[in-house]
């Protein structure tokens, strides 16, 4: 965790070239810096154009000056920004210069890390403020926003709030066993639970699916060679990525390219063709393909319209997990002079079309969309990572556990303990009671700058 009373600076803007550069600087020594470096005492919240001067007084560059003081400031502390030209040489001066007058160069995330210990944001929208700079959608921005806004720790905060008063109910029991528990105020206990049960479920589901907002989708093509899967994803990607040809076993690699589908970022992944190998280098192909297709999201499995079945390919099918998508393409309905189509029976969903006309894409990217979940383009979808679905998780198994006990045999000691760790894992969440490996981890995958 940051030390305190030291003053750190850091490049906010990102390298290479550009018209305007920014250099940060947070800490008890940021108004002292911008003095001496520009021989004006800055004024709060004035944008000031100066000179900026290394120790001999020469110029390193103009621009402007800007001076936060505290609380009233991103991080809590007295900030300064100067603004100058967007040259890395010139960036790299004034930061050198700063570093000169006592500051320390800041680490990854540590700007936004002091905001959190400061009480300006929590551990939720720290986080988003990373989603929100590495958005690869205009939802995932959006629902980032949304985050950094407090309308994931709203939610949160409301079921913490509402665990508290059932755990206050829980320990009145304790403290007064002799007390009937169903002439205590308010509705039943195992009512409230369940209640807040189904709160939680909405708003995992809401996380489930911000998840996949900020992770994107693995979408791996597979089929038996030369029904199509190359031109699919060049149709797909709107690209000439992958090589076309009318020779089997063209494509010996994975090969993978980005689209967003209904703002949801997809990888799409090209495989081999799934049979037996004629070559070692073909047979590593093919081994890959099903690694792939071990570790997607959705399979798309392409066969060619009107041929039966390949079996290499449906036995790769059937050793997938559990919960990977599989939608079935038939292609090449042009040849049959076929129309395209969409159809779902026992086996999944079927889509007649043919990559290389594009006729029937479009049911293709419909089924992309719809295969990333439901409630995936809802507005209360909030950016969730892995531990936030996990502690909801664990929040969710020690409540049922509680409830469990409660409804068996009325055991108000094991439901207090259980609303006791149900409300810890919520607090990891927000950041109440985050351990600091953790907070470091999390900060260290920040930008420098911010």
């Amino acid at each position: 965790m940051t030390g305190a009373g030291q003053t750190i600076a850091a490049i906010a803007t990102p390298g290479g070239r550009g018209g305007i550069g920014i250099v940060r600087v947070s800490g008890p020594d940021a108004p002292a810096i911008g003095r001496q470096l520009t021989g004006r005492v800055p004024r709060p919240r004035l944008a000031e154009y100066c000179c900026f001067r290394d120790g001999d007084g020469a110029a390193v560059d103009r621009g402007i000056m800007l001076y936060f003081p505290r609380p009233a400031s991103y991080t809590g502390e007295d900030v300064l920004e100067l603004h100058g030209h967007g040259g890395q040489v010139v960036m790299h001066m004034l930061l050198r210069r700063v570093l000169a007058l006592g500051a320390r160069p800041a680490r990854p995330g540590e700007f936004t890390e002091r905001a959190f210990v400061n009480g300006k944001i929590d551990l939720l929208q720290a986080e988003a403020v990373a989603d929100l700079i590495d958005s690869l959608s205009e939802r995932a921005a959006r629902s980032a926003l949304r985050s950094l806004d407090g309308a994931f720790s709203a939610r949160i905060a409301g079921l913490r709030d509402t665990l508290v008063r059932i755990r206050a109910l829980a320990e009145a029991v304790l403290d007064f066993p002799e007390e009937d528990v169903r002439a205590l105020p308010g509705p039943p206990v195992e009512q409230q639970l369940e209640a807040w049960l189904a709160e939680l479920d909405r708003v995992a589901a809401a996380a489930r699916a911000g998840s996949v907002l900020r992770e994107g989708l693995r979408v791996v093509v597979a089929g038996p060679p030369n029904v199509g899967k190359s031109s699919l994803l060049n149709l797909l990607t709107d690209s000439d990525r992958a090589i076309v040809h009318s020779e089997p076993g063209t494509t010996r690699d994975t090969l993978e390219e980005g689209i967003v589908v209904g703002g949801i970022r997809m990888q799409i992944v090209d495989t081999a063709g799934i049979r037996a190998a004629a070559d070692p280098v073909e047979e590593e192909g093919v081994r890959r393909a099903l690694r792939a297709m071990q570790g997607a999201d959705i399979v798309i499995a392409v066969s060619e319209y009107g041929t039966p079945e390949d079996e290499s390919v449906a036995d790769a099918l059937r050793s997938l997990p559990r919960g990977i998508n599989r939608v079935f393409v038939r292609n090449k309905i042009d040849l049959a002079g076929a129309a395209p189509g969409r159809k779902e029976d026992e086996a999944g969903l079927l889509i007649d079309l043919s990559a290389r006309t594009g006729a029937g894409v479009g049911l293709l990217v419909d089924a992309l969309r719809e295969a990333a979940g439901p409630g995936a383009s809802g507005e209360d979808i909030v950016l969730a990572r892995a531990r936030h679905i996990a502690e909801l998780a664990a929040a969710r198994a020690a409540v049922g556990a509680g409830l469990e006990g409660w409804r068996a045999n009325q055991a108000g000691e094991l439901l207090a303990e259980e609303l006791r760790l149900a409300q810890a894992s919520l607090g990891r969440i927000t950041g109440e009671f985050t351990p600091d490996d953790l907070l470091g981890e999390i900060f260290s995958r920040f930008c420098i700058g911010k």
